[in-house]
């Protein structure tokens, strides 16, 4: 049972592992074909960096499983080998014994021995015993060869088992070593596109500023939107606290009316109003419900877009020694390829900038952003699902890039998306 189970964890580790190394395959594909188009450009730009930067990543991400892959083989080789040796053994023990009770029946082969071994015996109870000891010893030895037979077929097929195990094991070593050498010449290509926009720093310098520029208009607009959020519950949340206040106002009048002999009552005591913005967020049993729901969701809600791959990190990133601040993460993905949204909430605002859209969903205190979009599907006010479409994301028509722009929110704390995204 515990050598099944080893089994069946075995393959689906393996399984697991081959489908990542697919997914890995299918995405630096993608990335060549991107980075060959923008070689044909003999001006070198950001974009070839960028693509560059996220091959190797990815290219390092693939030999690390490739080693997960070659280290869990390694294992199952052992075990195998293992297995062969015990079987090896149990089979040299079982043909061993067989040959004894060869031996001795060869001895007492005749009718005439059996006969004399019967009648030997000193009581009729005695006599019966022996020839059911050998009727017991004939079906026996005839399972004693079936068992030999089993065990031999069982040692076969590990010895096979084994045999595929360590070509698979030779072929993706030869495999981790293609991938390191065409990582070294990356890394190569890398340092070539450095020493080219080097030469270029003006031009580089407006590139990124450009950019900073963008996400600075688009994380303006974010801010105002949580800002107005914060507010309306602040709004809603005071105008509930003077409601409330004006009916024990009017409970306590109408009671000291009617009992004018009477001491006057004193008013029962108001809730509190709300005071920090998670609270204010928070008020309503919906949007605290959509909370713990968003955040009991981190590390598994599913990206932006179905295909992607990270081309800028969330924070302070140095590129050729300029230092950018992202607010979110850029993530390369397909042309005209659908934005969805993460989680399920409300669409608190759609704006138009610089000739792309951005689309701000509220999950309770919690705020998503998608940015750099064609066209959109949704307006202001809409609830929507998770992994609902959202709109189309934007190609740059100067560079040919395209990516979405990615934001998330607790409150008007920004905080790094990939923590919160599935792995892929």
């Amino acid at each position: 049972m515990l050598s099944l189970m080893a089994v069946n964890a075995f393959a689906q580790s393996s399984a697991e592992l081959k489908r990542k190394r697919d997914k890995l395959n299918e995405e630096l594909e993608k990335l060549q074909d991107e980075y060959q188009e923008t070689a044909k450009n003999k001006k070198t730009t950001l974009k070839q960096l960028n693509i560059l930067k996220a091959q190797i990543s990815l290219r390092e991400e693939k030999i690390s499983t490739l080693n997960s892959e070659v280290r869990l083989l390694g294992n199952q080789i052992n075990e195998n080998t293992n297995n062969v040796h015990t079987l090896q053994g149990q089979l040299d023990q079982l043909k061993k014994e067989y040959a004894a009770m060869i031996v001795f029946a060869y001895h007492n082969q005749s009718a005439y021995n059996k006969l004399m071994f019967i009648f030997a015996a000193q009581d009729f109870n005695q006599a019966y015993k022996r020839l059911t000891y050998l009727q017991q010893f004939g079906n026996y030895r005839q399972r004693q060869a079936e068992s030999i037979q089993g065990t031999q077929h069982e040692l076969n097929v590990k010895i096979n088992q084994l045999d595929r195990t360590k070509s698979e094991q030779t072929n993706l070593l030869k495999d981790q070593e293609k991938e390191k050498k065409t990582l070294g010449k990356e890394k190569d290509s890398q340092l070539e596109v450095v020493s080219d926009l080097s030469k270029h720093q003006g031009e580089l310098k407006q590139q990124l500023k450009e950019a900073q520029q963008q996400k600075a208009k688009i994380e303006s607009q974010i801010r105002v939107a949580i800002r107005r959020e914060v507010e309306e519950a602040r709004r809603k949340a005071e105008a509930e606290a003077r409601a409330a206040a004006a009916r024990l106002a009017a409970e306590r009048a109408k009671a000291n009316a009617a009992n004018p002999g009477s001491a006057p009552k004193e008013a029962a005591p108001v809730a509190a109003k709300p005071s920090t913005n998670s609270e204010l967020l928070n008020a309503t049993p919906e949007f605290a419900k959509l909370s713990n729901d968003f955040l009991g969701n981190k590390g598994r809600l599913p990206w932006p877009v179905a295909n992607g791959v990270i081309t800028q990190e969330f924070g302070l990133t140095y590129i050729e020694g300029i230092k950018t601040d992202n607010p979110g993460i850029d993530i390369r993905t397909n042309a005209g390829a659908a934005v969805r949204a993460i989680f399920s909430g409300e669409v608190t605002s759609v704006n138009n900038i610089s000739g792309t859209y951005l689309v701000v969903v509220r999950h309770g205190e919690y705020f998503t952003a998608y940015a750099n979009l064609r066209s959109v599907s949704v307006s202001k006010g809409d609830k929507v699902a998770i992994k609902q479409n959202l709109g189309s994301v934007a190609t740059d028509g100067s560079t040919g890039e395209t990516q979405v722009h990615f934001e998330l929110y607790k409150g008007q704390n920004a905080v790094n998306p990939k923590l919160w995204l599935a792995s892929q």
